[in-house]
C-alpha cells in the first residue's frame, strides 16, 4: 500500500507519493504550509483516478482536458509525467524514466496508490 510522505525542505513543505515498496512515484511542488501540502495531497487523490492521458511524446498529440497525466520527454531524453488538476495546476510530477513503459507504469501506480494512501510525516 502506498503512502504520502510529508517532509520539510529548506523552502517549505512537500510530499512524495511512495509505492508499497518504498519507491517514490511522484513528488509535489513546495508548499508554504502543511495545510496547503495536505490540500495538494487531496487534490492528487481526487484527480489521479479520473485523469485522462495526454501523450506528448507522439507526433501530433491529442490535447485532453484536465485533470490529466501528461507524458513528455525531458532535456535528457527521459520520460516523465506530471499530473494536472482540473484548474491546470501541476500537483504531482515524476522522476525521469529511461523507458516509456516504466513511465506508464508510474502513472498506473499513482492511480492505484493515491486514493487510499495514508499520510505520514517523514522522520527528520
Amino acid at each position: 500500500m502506498g503512502k504520502f510522505v510529508i517532509k520539510t525542505v529548506k523552502t517549505g513543505i512537500k510530499f512524495d507519493l511512495k509505492a508499497g515498496n518504498g519507491e517514490v512515484i511522484a513528488t509535489s511542488e513546495v508548499y508554504t504550509s502543511e495545510s496547503a501540502c495536505k490540500n495538494g495531497i487531496e487534490s492528487v487523490r481526487k484527480n489521479a483516478v479520473d485523469a485522462k492521458l495526454e501523450d506528448q511524446t507522439v507526433e501530433n498529440p491529442e490535447t485532453v482536458t484536465n485533470p490529466k497525466f501528461e507524458v513528455y520527454t525531458d532535456k535528457a531524453g527521459e520520460y516523465r509525467f506530471r499530473l494536472k488538476a482540473r484548474n491546470g495546476e501541476i500537483i504531482a510530477a515524476s522522476e525521469g524514466y529511461k523507458a516509456k513503459a516504466s513511465c506508464m507504469n508510474g502513472i498506473e501506480s499513482v492511480r492505484k496508490n493515491a486514493p487510499d494512501a495514508e499520510v505520514v510525516k517523514a522522520e527528520e
